[in-house]
């Protein structure tokens, strides 16, 4: 018999999706995905060379549970450079990719009877995380005309005696929207009053655009740095998803137990993979900007494109590589004997009429919308809009 709690968790919907529109594509259909989250970009060639390097030095044993020191030092490194935070080395610890990471907070942080605020929309794995660790989620929603940034207000009034921990992600998956400071110091303030942990989710810190700064919520000052745990990555900037390489700043006791915790599960991330890591963040990094250049790029068409569908609208994103088009007044609407009543309805119409796997909107707590990567090639963005356009266009 299945535990109670595997019976509370669904797969990931955006891995499901991507898993149906591959299964798609293997039986001969032309299938433009637009579902997960991951750059097509490869890795850069000396993250390669030294991971391959790593193998000839013979480098393949167990590592420390928490990460080698020289990534250690770089992720210090970058902390300094990037967010002028300073760390020491049992204030880090290195894990198996950034929802690793996330994984290790809820195990250290979470419990039975604590509330943890989660903005909607959000990404799809953290209700799922603080279920597992018999918590319970709490969704405050955020609003378009906000740019889906959590008001400090909306947070009071959901906040009791049970609240733990406030989860924040800037840039956003799935909005691609990004937090102002004016806000990120609204939410703190609140935060320090009610005594409450801040999980910041920062994985697409890099990814940024129009001249947006990206600030991390732990440098405001030091009393929030002291609450927050800050949670990064290289999959995203790097193009490094399948390297599973996250890693998580904070106070040194909970950094303590997310490593005992880790000692228990993973162990020590893959030693190959760390080497690649040192090299991505303390290398050359030209490479980011070039990729970002291209996500610009696609961002502005697509956002220019979803825009000119009537019954489609979309906020300009402002980091990440999504988009996260209204798509409510579609519903009500039908085609062929398809009628789009909600965000599942219409990904699922879309997938099989028109051939574009997207992600319905409901998976990430607003069912008024639907999240597309743009991290994808311009043949394939262009191939896409042309068929949600057609498809669109039958609705009546």
């Amino acid at each position: 018999m299945l535990s109670e709690r595997a019976k509370k968790i669904k797969p990931s919907p955006t891995l499901a999706m991507d898993a149906k529109a591959k299964a798609m594509k293997a039986s001969g259909i032309d299938v433009v995905n637009f579902g997960v989250g991951e750059p097509d970009f490869d890795t850069p060639d000396n993250i390669k060379e030294a991971a391959i390097k790593a193998i000839k030095d013979g480098f393949t044993k167990y590592t420390p549970v928490g990460g080698i020191e020289p990534l250690k030092d770089a992720v210090i490194g970058k902390f300094r450079k990037d967010n002028n935070l300073e760390y020491t080395r049992d204030e880090i610890i290195v894990s198996c990719g950034a929802k690793h990471s996330l994984y290790n907070i809820a195990q250290a942080l979470y419990g039975q009877g604590d509330e943890i605020i989660i903005p909607s929309p959000y990404w799809v794995s953290y209700p799922d995380q603080v279920i597992l660790n018999d918590a319970t989620p709490v969704f405050v929603k955020t609003y378009e005309k906000d740019k889906f940034m959590l008001r400090p207000d909306a947070l009071e009034s959901h906040i009791t005696k049970k609240t733990k921990a406030i989860i924040l992600n800037s840039p956003s998956n799935p909005t691609g929207l990004t937090y102002d400071k004016k806000t990120l110091e609204g939410i703190a303030e609140t935060a320090l009053k009610h005594k409450l942990y801040v999980i910041s989710d920062e994985i697409y810190e890099k990814l940024t655009y129009d001249g947006f700064t990206h600030i991390s919520i732990a440098s405001l000052n030091n009393e929030i740095k002291a609450r927050t745990l800050v949670v990064n990555g290289l999959s995203k900037a790097y193009a490094m998803t399948g390297w599973r390489l996250g890693y998580t700043a904070g106070p040194k006791d909970i950094i303590r137990a997310m490593t005992n915790i880790q000692s228990q599960s993973t162990s020590n991330p893959t030693s190959i993979a760390q080497k690649a890591a040192v090299e991505a963040l303390t290398g050359k990094q030209d490479f980011i900007g070039t990729m970002l250049s291209a996500l610009d790029q696609r961002r502005k068409f697509l956002i220019s494109e979803l825009n000119s569908i009537p019954g489609i609208s979309c906020i300009t994103p402002s980091g990440a590589f999504y988009a996260f088009p209204n798509t409510s007044k579609l519903y009500g609407k039908q085609a062929e004997g398809n009628k789009i009543s909600s965000s599942s309805d219409l990904a699922l119409y879309l997938l099989e009429k028109a051939t574009v796997a997207l992600v319905p909107g409901d998976a990430f707590g607003d069912d008024g919308y639907v999240r597309l990567s743009y991290a994808t090639s311009m043949e394939n963005l262009e191939k896409g809009v042309k068929r949600i356009k057609e498809a669109v266009s039958k609705l009546r």
